[in-house]
């Protein structure tokens, strides 16, 4: 005796209930450790050091204000935004300039250059960690330019880290843009740097957001590099969120008021870019 026949609808809607059930079970775990921070956030140190509550017994605002003096949290505040900031301005600028030679010029060497750049994303970031260390050691030593321990050391450490991928991506959304564009340019009366700027950059204006993005969340919340060649003065914010933590008591409340505190830039950028970042990751992923 024939099986009835299966009903076309019947695959499509199991699928949409197992992805409505997969998104579920996703944003629930991505949710509740937000939640938690949050929530003890608003605690007194007590309730957060003892039993665990979901729902806070006392909310107070106190941890958001104890912050502040706890550890000089300002400080390392403005030395993240000045490290991460003047790191994702040099890869930009070095990373755009490079990736239209590579992209509109032929030369000798483009393929070792173009092969080099994407090798260097393969090794693990804590191998250099020694050679900068003795590096900058050393300049010190014979210069008496302070780069271990400085802003400047480390602004020029992550920009060894974002630079590579910064040329990469750029070159392939460059070479999406028509090279008819830089023609034109040319044919009226641009030269090729006026070209760059005025034709090339405007076009490619997705791809750099999402290469700028990129740059900056990675200077801004590197940890390894920044507690080895940092000092009291030059501490960021993802070492100096470590001082919370005392010999004799870890201020839980306000280790999460203060990661809330300095997650916000980051977050709120990449809300502000989101379309352009998601433009320009997919667009050179297409090329």
């Amino acid at each position: 005796m024939a099986s009835a026949p299966r009903s076309p609808m019947a695959a499509p809607r199991s699928f949409v209930w197992s992805r409505r059930v997969f998104l579920t079970l996703l944003t629930v775990f991505v949710a509740v450790p937000v939640w938690v921070m949050v929530s003890s956030s608003l605690k007194p140190l007590q309730d957060v050091s003892g039993e665990f509550r979901w729902l806070p017994a006392e909310l107070t605002l106190s941890p958001y204000v104890d912050i502040w003096s706890t550890v000089p949290l300002g400080r390392y505040f403005v030395n993240s935004l000045v490290v991460a900031g003047a790191a994702t301005v040099c890869s930009v600028v070095i990373a755009i300039f490079a990736a239209y030679a590579v992209s509109r010029y032929e030369f000798r060497g483009k393929r070792f250059f173009t092969v080099t750049v994407l090798s260097t994303q393969m090794f693990p970031g804590i191998l250099f960690l020694l050679p900068l260390f003795l590096i900058y050691v050393n300049i010190g030593n014979a210069t008496g330019v302070a780069l271990f321990g400085s802003r400047g050391g480390l602004i020029l450490t992550y920009l060894t880290f974002s630079l590579p991928f910064s040329i990469w991506m750029l070159i392939g959304y460059f070479a999406s843009v028509p090279r008819e564009l830089d023609e034109a340019a040319l044919v009226d009366g641009c030269g090729p740097l006026g070209a760059l700027l005025r034709v090339v950059v405007p076009a490619a204006v997705p791809g750099i957001v999402a290469v700028t993005v990129y740059a900056f969340m990675t200077a801004w919340s590197e940890v390894l590099f920044a507690s080895v060649m940092t000092n009291d003065t030059t501490r960021t914010l993802a070492v100096g969120l470590q001082a919370y933590a005392t010999q004799t008591e870890v201020y839980w409340n306000q280790i999460m008021a203060a990661s809330l505190v300095v997650s916000v830039p980051v977050v709120a950028g990449f809300l502000l870019l989101q379309r352009y970042l998601v433009a320009g990751l997919t667009a050179g992923a297409v090329k």
